[in-house]
């Protein structure tokens, strides 16, 4: 994959700026509306370096490739951002920095818009421009002139900045293990490493790699040593993708991390894990235990626990996040004794789990087990069954013949080391690391799970084709609509059997029992009921996307359709601009901006629901406006526990609870 100018920047600029040949902290702050280019305010941002006199001021912001901020710019640009340096307690309401000189007379401003002079020798923090260009799916700027390098971890890192956070893509945290080996944290020789751009994907289908255990870090800040104040270090949020443990990647630009880091002030890191059998593999051989890919995530905490805050980042405010395997994924991290202390906040979005395709996400196989159902079938697929070694034989197979294998081995298993039991034990406080959790689903995510009817089908063969309960529809519970389209009727149905017998249920069930044990400190519920469809990944198509009217050409949210799987992506990430994607109605950017803020709020104060003072300095209107007129999202346990994401969003009650009760997955499921 190519990115804009990244094919000319295979050598690292000699002379890239870093914030030790600086001796200065740098930061982008920017007002991010997340409206990209179309936004007034997307010329506005600034760096910020630490007090120095007006010469090396001067000098400083040209070794960066910009000037003094200031001329032909107004106050009002950046007022949001100074307001922030004084709301981060960086410095005090009066505190002057270096602009550009007025008239041959050195100048300075304050926090308050004063414009006054000063003398060349006085040390003031600087202002300088911040004039990198945009990035986007497709296009990314890496030439010299933006490149930024940190020593961390023993290398010499060189990224680079974009409008609204510095980019640092494709760092190694394990070397490629031997096949069906544990990883362990790369440790760095000392030398210059290249991350302007994504390492490979980890083997999957026809592409990727087995040298893959790269991950990628944006921030909006970067100190210039490692005795940084810890109150000046942002709290980091590690993002593990789905895709049924399968396939995916970490370098997905849907969860591309620039718009969260920045607007959210946090910094995000995405990783890559090994995937299929490939990296899940379990045998009977006492030695080939499985939990590959979960070990690797554990190995990408451990390089951030070690290096993160060469980057500006937190390691103790690590905030594990995922969706769908990702989710699993997050839910066995719990539950890991390998991962106890890495993390200290953890987000859940659409876990599996209960019936059907569901139940391996939250219920995990003995290595026996695994055998049966997948391990003896890949070995006979191999020709491995009768090997003196089977895991010596698969080793000696091509990696693109392991992973397009009819049959892979997805499956989390009880190995004893990662994980020690067959489901996450919500009972004993010592099974289950205790640290603030957010979980939730989609409205309809379910209704990616299944196929679509045929013509003529009947309820009863679709649902057993569908590996769902036939005796619970129709009924009063499930009832089963009445229109001109019978196929989708029975959709609507099954959609919805599906929704709360592999998601839904197990994850109430998960909030309800913890609540009630204290397992975590606090629980966030949510169901988001306003979705934004990834083109490239629309099961059923059109049912997941907003109807399509005259006066909606691009669809109208406020229709009925499906809430689907992966619906909510480009709302956490805040990136439908960057994917090229159109607003639907008035509703979507405001609707983007308060969910983006709720998910940094969790990481930044291990709750949703954003300070309004740290609002008000940074100028989010838009969220400042739904919080004062909804209210704050409320913990669960409490009297309505669910926040329902939609615009405007509120919160109430949970849903689909006696449905869950006919499925067998009641509310008290894990409490027995």
């Amino acid at each position: 994959m190519v990115y804009g100018l990244a094919f000319l920047c295979l050598a690292i600029a000699a002379n890239a700026v870093s914030p030790k040949s600086l001796n200065s902290d740098i930061s982008i702050l920017i007002h991010n509306d997340l409206l990209e280019s179309q936004s007034p305010l997307s010329d506005s941002g600034i760096l910020v370096l630490d007090a120095r006199p007006w010469q090396e001021a001067t000098e400083s912001c040209q070794k960066i490739g910009e000037t003094l901020w200031g001329a032909g710019s107004s106050y009002k640009d950046i007022q949001n951002d100074l307001d922030y340096l004084v709301f981060q307690g960086k410095y005090t309401r009066n505190q002057r920095f270096w602009t550009a000189s007025d008239r041959r007379k050195l100048s300075t401003i304050d926090t308050n818009g004063r414009v006054n002079k000063a003398s060349a020798n006085e040390k003031l923090p600087v202002v300088c421009t911040q004039s990198a260009p945009l990035s986007n799916s497709t296009f990314q700027d890496t030439s010299a002139q933006w490149q930024v390098t940190v020593h961390s971890n023993d290398e010499y890192l060189t990224g680079f900045r974009d409008r609204f956070s510095f980019r640092f893509l494709g760092i190694r945290y394990a070397k490629q293990p031997r096949r069906w080996d544990y990883s362990q944290v790369h440790k760095g020789t000392g030398k210059k490493a290249s991350a302007l751009d994504y390492g490979s994907d980890c083997a999957q289908g026809t592409t990727g790699s087995e040298d893959c255990l790269f991950l990628n870090v944006w921030t909006p800040y970067l100190p210039k040593s490692n005795k940084v104040q810890k109150s000046h270090l942002k709290p980091v949020m590690l993002w593990i993708h789905g895709g049924a443990f399968t396939g995916g990647t970490g370098s997905d630009p849907t969860f591309d991390g620039g718009n969260l880091a920045s607007r959210g002030d946090v910094v995000v890191v995405t990783v890559n894990y090994r995937l299929g059998t490939l990296g899940f593999l379990a045998l009977d051989d006492g030695k080939t235990n499985g939990n590959y890919g979960l070990a690797d995530q554990i190995t990408a905490l451990e390089w951030v626990r070690r290096n993160i805050q060469d980057f500006g980042g937190d390691p103790d405010r690590v905030t594990i996040f995922g969706q769908s395997a990702g989710a699993g994924s997050v839910r066995a991290l719990l539950a890991s004794p390998a991962a106890r202390g890495k993390f200290t906040g953890a987000i859940m979005q659409s876990n599996l789990g209960g019936l059907a395709y569901g139940t391996t996400y939250s219920k995990y196989y003995t290595i026996a087990q695994a055998m049966d159902v997948v391990g003896n079938t890949i070995l006979n697929e191999t020709n491995c069954t009768d090997a003196v070694s089977p895991v010596e034989c698969l080793r000696q197979l091509p990696a693109s013949t392991i992973a397009n294998l009819a049959d892979s081995a997805r499956y989390l298993v009880v190995d004893g080391v990662y994980l020690r039991s067959s489901e996450q034990d919500l009972t004993n406080p010592a099974s289950t690391a205790s640290v603030p959790l957010m979980i939730g689903t989609m409205r309809d995510d379910g209704a990616a799970m299944i196929e679509y009817p045929a013509v003529g089908q009947t309820l009863k063969s679709f649902l057993n084709d569908s590996d769902l309960p036939d005796s619970v529809a129709p009924s009063p519970l499930f009832p089963v609509p009445s229109t001109a389209n019978a196929t989708l009727d029975i959709f609507n149905t099954s959609s919805r059997i599906a929704t709360d017998g592999m998601f839904r249920c197990i994850d109430e069930a998960t909030a309800h029992t913890a609540s009630r044990t204290h397992i975590f400190p606090d629980i966030y519920y949510y169901e988001f009921n306003r979705s934004y469809q990834m083109p490239g990944w629309s099961p059923n198509a059109p049912v997941c996307n907003a109807p399509i009217t005259d006066e909606f050409p691009n669809g109208d949210p406020s229709q009925e359709y499906f809430k689907c799987h992966s619906g909510e992506l480009f709302y956490v990430f805040g990136s439908f601009r960057r994917q090229g994607l159109p607003f639907r109605d008035e509703f979507d950017l405001p609707y983007g901006q308060y969910v983006l803020d709720s998910w940094a709020s969790f990481a930044r104060v291990a709750r949703p629901t954003p300070d309004l003072a740290f609002l008000k300095a940074r100028g989010y209107v838009n969220t400042t406006r739904e919080i004062e007129a909804t209210g704050s999202w409320e913990p669960f346990g409490k009297e309505s526990q669910l926040r329902l994401l939609q615009w405007p969003s509120g919160m109430r009650d949970l849903d689909e609870l006696e449905q869950c009760r006919a499925l067998e997955l009641p509310l008290d499921y894990f409490a027995s």
